[in-house]
């Protein structure tokens, strides 16, 4: 009794729980040793499957001989300009504004009222006409002995501050006509008849506009290569089209601490009177030396904080059994790119130069860069190309 009942004794916890354990572990490493298998298949699949070509438009490099321009942007000054004012205070009694017409200097523009002043006038006048009668008769006495000097010589002082008073009314007087203090062009006037004037409010602007100032700004880079003399090019986008010609006539000596950009100030002559004080203007001037660049389309370069770069075209054979994307055969040629890094230099227009990287006669892509990369298939359809032109004129819609 007691041998079978110990050969009918169930298993242990802990053998069961091993048995359990074991095939926990068959099952699960079943499913992922069929899921690695799947994976690795689709990898092969994808790894070896063609890719599409991409489609690019292409350029050719060429070499071009470029004068040494510089550009920059600059603002038309007028070479004496002002808002014209009055120094007294006073009721506009008379205007002689010809609004927008040219006027010479010391021509009348505005007459304020001077009724008060002038009865103040002549009762100075009237006492310094006696303070002269009396400074004569009292010299005649000194002379005689009947007074003293020093009574002579106060008359005297009293004559001559009466007179000087008379000098400061007048003064006051011609303070209230208001003349123009240059020859130049009128703006809109700013008064009406019968307004009180304060003490330097405007009246009218005044702007010499032949010759004009033309002022702009360049790196501290550009020092010595522009000089007194230097002729420049000025164009205004409200006169597209037309092209200014002047001299510079006045370097900064100092260079801006903050921007590093020296000011330059040249003169144009402007006898129509087509360019206007304020106006925005793109300058270009030659530094006189020319060069032999490789250009490009500015499309072309991938521009990158790590380095600019670009994509060169190359025709190459096909390797024995490349297959299209439904898996026929390939043969024949094939067009890749490379990507090349490159240094770049001056711009003109849409065109950039290539200093470093690239030879004249080389293709490369000028569309499509984002969805390039090394060694990638492309297809050439130049029906619709960017534009590349060292003298772009945008259209006016």
């Amino acid at each position: 009794m007691t041998r079978n009942a110990t050969a009918r004794k169930p298993p242990s916890t802990t053998r069961r729980m091993v048995l359990m354990l074991l095939g926990v572990v068959l099952i699960f490493g079943g499913v992922f040793a069929i899921k690695a298998f799947m994976n690795q298949g689709m990898n092969q699949f994808f790894d070896n499957m063609p890719q599409p070509a991409s489609t690019v438009t292409d350029w050719t490099a060429k070499r071009e001989r470029w004068v040494d321009a510089q550009q920059a942007v600059g603002t038309f000054v007028a070479i004496q300009g002002t808002d014209v004012t009055t120094e007294a205070g006073g009721v506009v009694r008379e205007l002689s504004i010809n609004v927008g017409q040219p006027v010479k200097a010391g021509a009348v523009l505005a007459r304020l009222n001077t009724a008060n002043e002038l009865a103040v006038l002549r009762s100075l006048e009237a006492s310094a006409k006696l303070a002269a009668v009396q400074r004569d008769r009292w010299q005649a006495l000194a002379r005689d002995k009947l007074v003293s000097q020093a009574d002579a010589e106060e008359r005297s002082t009293q004559a001559a501050t009466a007179q000087a008073q008379v000098e400061a009314q007048r003064a006051l007087i011609a303070q209230k006509t208001i003349t123009a203090p240059f020859s130049g062009v009128l703006g809109i006037r700013k008064v009406s008849l019968g307004q009180y004037l304060s003490p330097g409010d405007a009246i009218v602007t005044l702007q010499t506009l032949d010759p004009i100032y033309l002022d702009f700004t360049l790196p501290e880079q550009r020092v010595g290569q522009v000089t007194r003399g230097s002729r420049i090019r000025a164009t205004v986008d409200a006169l597209p089209g037309q092209v200014f010609e002047g001299e510079v006539t006045a370097v900064e000596p100092l260079v801006d601490v903050a921007t590093r950009n020296f000011k330059v100030q040249a003169t144009l002559v402007n006898p129509d009177g087509a360019l206007r004080p304020g106006t925005f203007a793109h300058v270009g001037f030659d530094t006189g030396s020319a060069q032999d660049v490789v250009v490009v389309p500015q499309t072309a370069v991938s521009f990158n904080p790590y380095g600019n770069a670009v994509y060169v075209i190359q025709e190459i054979a096909r390797a024995k059994g490349e297959t299209d994307m439904q898996g026929k055969p390939l043969t024949g040629k094939k067009l890749i790119v490379k990507q090349r890094f490159v240094k770049t230099g001056a711009t003109r227009g849409d065109l950039i130069a290539i200093t470093e990287g690239l030879k004249a006669g080389e293709r490369v892509a000028t569309t499509g860069l984002l969805k390039l990369r090394n060694d990638a298939e492309v297809v050439v359809n130049n029906k619709v190309q960017p534009s590349a032109n060292a003298a772009p004129v945008p259209e006016n819609r």
